[in-house]
């Protein structure tokens, strides 16, 4: 090929700010590069871009088990490597600092999936896999649909878990609802009986864990102690359930939030695409949550003048009303100058249960309705 026919790819950083356990199967390893393969080969093979764009992996330990710095130091290296825009970091109490950095130093695109509005920033846009503000809110909604007047919280102790308390504190007064008792727990597997104890001495109706997920991990041990089966909600903790059978008994009997919704014609269309290529249909939140990371990129990339990092901004900024493959139908993707959070209307979360065959879950419940 000649000289004047070929071009540099663009380049893409993919920052996993923990480190995947061993346990987690390769195949859903698969599905988180997967989707950015299938959406970029395609834009080349359509001609809708005149070159490849390529995916810079990095996965780094931080918070909670590791340290925000090396997620800053990783964020670094891509920028270096000649990354327009990086994707991550995902863990709030590693995006807060990060975004400092970026800011301060780096002045190159973000895009995460942290629930949290402290990352939202000139540099820094979110793809809320989750939301500190907005998932207690639903909480609130489906303990009042399911006539729970008295609820107990197990916060973890962490920012993710102070947030998450504060907003579902009001969220509660405002549906009428008493938080009769609230309990720390660790950000990591601890023993929680204690904590658990708590709740059920207060006679909670039902229970609220809140934080990032590990904390969880001994939680259906200490209620089967007490002979105890109350009705429990969690967060986008939830999505944890697919790292390893360990988080799976977990998050089992829990009503948790999630993305992927089976109802959404856009994620079903991309599914089918997925299983012709790759020979698989993984019907789970991350495949359909990054394809609508890689088409919003793609659709910068094509819009992006000049093809520099502050151009992607800008060009991520003009994605309007896009619609997603995540969430129920009718979600849409849409940035603007001073709109960082991508998914819009309150159906981009919806509630879900795992069920016993260690491989699927099944759609409880949508919001973004007015419950009693």
């Amino acid at each position: 090929m000649s000289y004047e026919s070929t071009a540099e790819p663009i380049k893409f950083g993919y920052l996993m700010d923990f480190k995947l356990p061993e346990l987690y199967p390769q195949e859903m390893k698969e599905d988180l590069s997967n989707p950015f393969e299938l959406i970029f080969d395609e834009a080349v093979k359509s001609g809708e871009i005149d070159r490849p764009i390529e995916i810079i992996y990095k996965e780094v330990e931080g918070l909670p088990k590791g340290s925000a710095k090396a997620v800053i130091d990783a964020y670094g290296e891509l920028v270096d490597e000649g990354c327009l825009a990086v994707f991550g970091p995902h863990i709030t109490d590693n995006c807060v600092p990060t975004r400092e950095a970026i800011e301060e130093r780096f002045r190159v695109p973000a895009l995460s999936v942290t629930g949290s509005d402290a990352w939202l920033g000139e540099w820094t846009f979110s793809f809320p896999q989750g939301s500190l503000t907005d998932e207690p809110i639903f909480w609130a909604d489906l303990l009042a649909k399911g006539g729970h007047t008295e609820v107990g919280v197990l916060m973890e102790q962490s920012l993710v878990g102070e947030t998450y308390v504060k907003n579902f504190r009001n969220a509660c007064r405002r549906k009428g609802i008493r938080i009769v008792a609230e309990a720390t727990i660790a950000q990591t597997a601890q023993d929680v009986s204690e904590a658990v104890q708590t709740l059920y001495e207060a006679k909670a109706q039902a229970v609220v864990h809140a934080g990032f997920g590990f904390g969880i991990v001994f939680v259906n041990p200490a209620l089967e102690a007490l002979g105890w089966d109350p009705p429990r909600f969690t967060s986008t903790a939830f999505q944890n359930a697919w790292i390893n059978p360990i988080m799976w008994n977990a998050f089992m009997g829990w009503t948790g939030v999630d993305q992927y919704d089976e109802g959404n014609p856009v994620g079903q269309r991309f599914l089918d695409k997925y299983q012709e290529k790759f020979g698989r249909r993984p019907e789970y939140c991350v495949p359909v949550v990054n394809c609508d990371v890689a088409t919003t990129l793609l659709r910068a990339c094509t819009d992006a003048h000049p093809l520099s990092p502050r151009g992607l901004k800008e060009a991520l900024e003009r994605v309007k009303m896009m619609p997603a493959a995540a969430g129920a139908p009718g979600t849409r993707v849409s940035f603007g100058n001073w709109t960082r959070r991508a998914w819009m209307g309150a159906g981009y979360l919806v509630a879900r249960r795992l069920d016993a065959d260690g491989l699927n879950s099944h759609l409880v419940d949508r919001f973004g309705e007015e419950y009693p």
